[in-house]
């Protein structure tokens, strides 16, 4: 899970970053707090970075909490939850950060339990954010974690079973769950459970490629999977109409799998 956080004061920022990686482990992801001091610093990160959460101080400088708010969702037409962590604790200011878009809204000075508890409650509330359940459905795909395999239902009504590798599941299934959205590089090889200094720029390539390979991630299965310069991949639904006009094949029934030598 990768968290934003935003805060001008050094002391209470390293706090904070502390606080939450404590408060937040589970054990079963890694919990990666990325500081920031300026507003308009993250603003220029979230152009290129993906993160799953966002807590935000209202005065900061150059570019407040708020007005990067306004910005993300006005914008960036971007849905990613955001707590305001503010020492502004008037009616009005948190009646307007709320209305501007703001999923929550905390008073410093905060206890850590509740700020936690508030985060978790979030995170149960977005799709991308959750353990991966057993079965999920993303229109005519099924993910079926337990036997690492995703179901898909062409419009003729064939049925394809397609079995992946562990790391190749949950490439796929972070892109499905940000689906229309550009994912960064950084967040995948979080998924995968590593850090960018663990595994080669080329190799994270390589399992997007044969990912697009075996689930035919192509327009004529309605869905594209396509590199985003300088930051990641998206993967997109494709109309009607630009899907009729590719002849790329769908997905089949494959027990061929490749082995995931980098380890699953």
């Amino acid at each position: 899970m990768r968290i934003a956080v935003l805060d001008d004061d050094p002391t209470q920022l390293g706090y904070l970053v502390h606080a939450l990686k404590r408060g937040l482990d589970t054990g079963e992801e890694t919990i990666t707090c990325v500081p920031f001091d300026k507003g308009e610093t993250l603003r220029k990160s979230l152009r290129q970075e993906t993160f799953d959460l966002l807590v935000l101080d209202w005065n900061v400088p150059d570019l407040d909490g708020v007005e990067l708010l306004h910005w993300l969702r006005s914008f960036q037409k971007s849905d990613v939850p955001v707590i305001m962590l503010s020492s502004r604790s008037a009616e009005r200011d948190v009646a307007g950060a709320l209305g501007i878009g703001a999923d929550d809204y905390v008073v410093k000075p905060f206890r850590t339990m509740e700020l936690c508890a508030r985060i978790r409650r979030l995170l149960t509330r977005q799709p991308s954010l959750t353990a991966a359940a057993e079965q999920e459905r993303f229109g005519a795909w099924r993910f079926d974690q337990p036997n690492l395999c995703v179901h898909f239902k062409a419009k003729d009504g064939t049925l394809s079973r397609i079995a992946l590798t562990d790391r190749e599941f949950r490439l796929a299934l972070a892109l499905f769950r940000h689906m229309g959205h550009a994912v960064s590089r950084a967040y995948l090889l979080e998924k995968l459970g590593v850090h960018g200094e663990e595994m080669p720029s080329r190799a994270l390539d390589s399992h997007i490629y044969r990912l697009r390979s075996k689930l035919g991630l192509h327009s004529a299965s309605g869905l594209r999977l396509q590199t985003v310069y300088g930051r990641g991949y998206r993967l997109e639904r494709v109309t009607g109409d630009q899907s009729e006009a590719n002849t790329v094949a769908l997905p089949g029934n494959r027990s061929d799998d490749i082995d995931d030598k980098a380890g699953a």
